[in-house]
């Protein structure tokens, strides 16, 4: 037995949650399939949550373009999304003239793509921006913002199911055939059929696009490591720092970013590697990161360190070549009920509302794009209880006294906000799923004080037996007997 739709969307993270809100505007019956337990669990979700400009990228290209659109279109779509971000602006700080030269190339290569805000600064306008900062002159990008890309992946996803579309998580795609004009998926233990299908699958989407018949594309997985860093230090830090780029890496350096929480995060390295799926962390990059780090910000201290983690660039360039492939979003001739996104990294988050118009265009050439009148763009984010006054936290447990019981005392987060978490509209009960939406393990102790309590929360939530609960992926089990 089939389950039938218009579209599906292979992939959930920023970008498939992306496509997957914006066909929710039509009268479109549309399915994501995703092979984790949650949106966000890969390079969506391991990243510097920077909104970038758009003068790193070549005038021209889709990276420039959706860029740039993606970053002056973004004030009115976290209004509508509930999620928190802010316009820090960054300082890309040098210090030789070599340093000064390729900063004056950048700038007149942004105000090429249509970047505002940009001009080339002194050692003076760099301490009044970061005291704590080193350099000696710099380029000031004022369009530039930080977010949470955890947020903003779960509220895409959150709007698009409220506006119809299902979400099949755990539900790995292993086979896709063409029958008299109908695709036919088969995903975890399921089929789909569908007339249309889009490729959002990052990190596996050349595998995806050779199960469509396209066989042209390689990615080649690129590892970032990262350090973050307490929120003490994050009153030195409130603007993004960035070196000048190599070009050639196809990175931009080891830079200091601060979250839209407080902390601080180094990094990320710049490694390809051969499995996309090895998020390991290594000793000798970790000490580069706090050795570059430190050229520009002299205050990373080790007492300061909370946790690492690495996320996985899907490029299509190869170690040999170096820099930057385009985004590839076509629709073929000859596949013309495909959609493939091939290489959607930096700047993939900031380009996420415009690829997905882009796709949704390219679907119209083939397909009648019917608006669906009661499409609802507005999605409530999770009433926080650490950023009210006394007076409105005060009002906040009158009325719903599960907002006087601290879950996190790191991040202060409350029971109410937990519970609010754990039932959210994707019915994701992970232990990570419910820290991505209230922050619960990300502070200090990193769950030590926590954990257990929202283990036991999604217990008596869902009445799932303790040995089910996982942590972030399938076999990833809190328990596997008793504990005491």
């Amino acid at each position: 037995m089939y389950k039938n739709y218009d579209v599906i969307i292979i992939g959930s993270g920023v970008i498939g949650s992306s496509v997957a809100r914006e066909l929710s505007k039509y009268k479109l019956k549309t399915a994501v399939l995703e092979k984790m337990p949650d949106v966000c669990c890969g390079t969506s979700a391991r990243n510097s949550g920077v909104l970038h400009a758009g003068f790193n990228n070549k005038p021209g290209s889709k990276m420039a373009r959706f860029c740039v659109e993606g970053n002056a279109g973004f004030d009115k779509l976290a209004a509508e999304l509930d999620i928190p971000f802010r316009r820090t602006g960054k300082l890309i700080v040098g210090f030789t003239p070599e340093d000064r030269e390729k900063l004056e190339q950048l700038k007149e290569q942004g105000e090429k793509n249509g970047v505002p805000g940009l001009k080339i600064v002194d050692k003076a306008f760099i301490k009044s921006k970061l005291p704590y900062v080193e350099g000696e002159f710099a380029m000031w990008s004022g369009s530039t913002a930080i977010l949470s890309p955890f947020e903003y992946t779960i509220a895409l996803a959150e709007n698009a199911c409220m506006n119809g579309v299902d979400f099949f998580f755990g539900h790995e795609v292993t086979g896709i055939s063409d029958n008299d004009g109908q695709y036919i998926i088969t995903a975890g233990t399921e089929d789909f059929r569908a007339k249309y299908v889009i490729n959002c699958a990052g990190l596996y989407s050349d595998k995806i696009a050779r199960m469509l018949g396209t066989d042209e594309y390689t990615i080649y997985p690129c590892k970032g490591e990262y350090y973050i860093f307490d929120k003490k230090l994050g009153a030195k830090l409130p603007v993004p720092a960035y070196p000048v780029p190599n070009i050639k890496t196809g990175g931009l350096g080891i830079h200091l970013t601060p979250s839209v929480e407080g902390n601080v995060f180094v990094g990320p390295s710049n490694e390809y590697i051969d499995d996309t799926e090895d998020y390991a962390t290594e000793k000798d990059v970790l000490e580069m990161l706090i050795r570059d780090g430190l050229k520009i910000f002299p205050y990373l201290t080790r007492d300061m360190f909370i946790r690492n983690f690495t996320g996985i660039r899907p490029k299509l360039v190869s170690k040999s070549e170096g820099g930057y492939h385009d985004f590839v979003i076509e629709r073929r001739e000859e596949t013309p009920r495909a959609i493939n996104l091939i290489g959607i990294e930096s700047p993939g988050l900031t380009s996420a509302q415009p690829i997905a118009r882009e796709v949704a265009g390219l679907l119209g050439e083939v397909c009648k794009l019917v608006p669906d009148p009661d499409f609802n763009p507005y999605r409530k984010g999770i009433v926080t209880f650490r950023d009210k006054t006394p007076e409105e936290q005060a009002k906040l447990i009158e009325e719903n006294p599960d907002y006087g019981e601290i879950i996190c005392r790191c991040e202060t987060i409350t029971k109410a906000e937990v519970l609010a978490a754990i039932n959210n509209p994707l019915g994701v009960h992970t232990v990570t799923g419910i820290k991505y939406r209230c922050r619960t393990m990300m502070g200090r102790c990193q769950g030590g004080y926590c954990q257990m309590r929202v283990t036991d929360l999604i217990q008596q939530e869902t009445g799932c037996k303790p040995e089910e609960v996982i942590y972030n992926r399938k076999g990833a089990y809190i328990f596997t007997g008793r504990v005491r």
